[in-house]
């Protein structure tokens, strides 16, 4: 009842925004949420990409081991030019907004602020986290933000503790980590938004085009088989034909206006344990104190062996 109740407002939420601030992009996040329980899907892709088509690089910084309950930093890169702008959905020009998503091993989660460094924040001033789901805190969502200030997104992550939850072990664990730039190319009802190339359905000649008061293109083709059809071309793509062209059908009508992308990568870190670490180090030590041992016997084998040539 709850999570229907949840469902419920949000979508009102959801759909008042949308209605009366068509340029928030904000609201994205929450249908991949609804309509995905897991947003890995079995193939290993990230779900954003099924919206966010274009490919740009994502990268991440994690350490490469943790003690057991521990806060630790895993910093999402998110690199762009600086300065880009996109479309936003009436067709002005906006700057780039950029988010980020963190899988985390389950038993790893978001660390509670109070144990917050005052670096760690000082680094995520402004930036606000939040879980994909009730049930899955180990997944954390953060945007859309200002993609000029926030080109590099700190997550501070709370380790698990062996010692008080039985299914957690020592050992190496994945981290799926995604990040995007800009708007989607498709919105999660399929279709597509004015930040994507728009193309011919069909083969044939422009025979007119035409703009409504609201922007919205209208391009008449006459297809070879007598027959004509409109392609609709939404207000912020630049229309790239004119009346007379030959239209092949997937032909280009429009210049492609998106500047972002969406990105992924797998990294690892290491669940490290104390005893583990003083057995190596006594490892170490010992085949130190070896060496030295076969040094000093082979110095003193080689003065017997002197003295009894002299």
């Amino acid at each position: 009842m709850r999570r229907i109740l949840t469902f419920f407002l949000g979508s009102i939420i959801v759909g008042f925004s949308l209605i009366f601030f068509p340029s928030s992009s904000w609201a994205y996040p929450f249908w991949a949420q609804q309509n995905y329980e897991n947003p890995r899907e079995a193939t290993g892709k990230l779900v954003c990409a099924n919206c966010h088509l274009a490919k740009m690089t994502t990268q991440v910084e994690v350490p490469q081991s943790v003690g057991a309950d521990s806060v630790f930093k895993a910093a999402v890169k998110i690199p762009y030019k600086a300065g880009t702008e996109e479309i936003g959905a009436d067709g002005s020009k906006v700057p780039l907004q950029v988010g980020a998503i963190v899988m985390l091993p389950d038993g790893f989660k978001l660390a509670p602020q109070d144990r917050w460094t005052e670096d760690i924040k000082e680094e995520t001033k402004g930036v606000y986290f939040t879980n994909y789901s009730e049930d899955k805190d180990n997944i954390i969502l953060v945007g859309p933000l200002p993609g000029d200030q926030n080109k590099e997104i700190v997550f501070p992550i709370l380790s698990p503790n062996p010692a008080t939850d039985k299914n957690i072990h020592f050992g190496k664990y994945s981290i799926n980590v995604g990040g995007n730039r800009g708007r989607g190319q498709v919105y999660p009802t399929g279709e597509k938004s004015n930040n994507s190339i728009f193309t011919s359905s069909k083969q044939g000649t422009v025979s007119s085009i035409t703009n409504d008061e609201d922007g919205i293109t209208n391009i008449t083709i006459q297809s070879d088989e007598g027959d004509s059809f409109v392609e609709t071309i939404p207000v912020g793509p630049n229309v790239i034909v004119k009346e007379g062209d030959k239209i092949e059908a997937g032909m280009a009508l429009t210049n492609d206006p998106n500047a972002g992308g969406f990105g992924q990568l797998d990294t690892e870190v290491v669940l490290q344990s104390p005893a583990r670490v003083f057995g190596l180090i006594a490892f170490f030590a010992g085949v130190a104190l070896t060496q030295i041992l076969l040094v000093l016997k082979k110095k003193q084998v080689e003065k017997v062996q002197a003295a009894k040539e002299f």
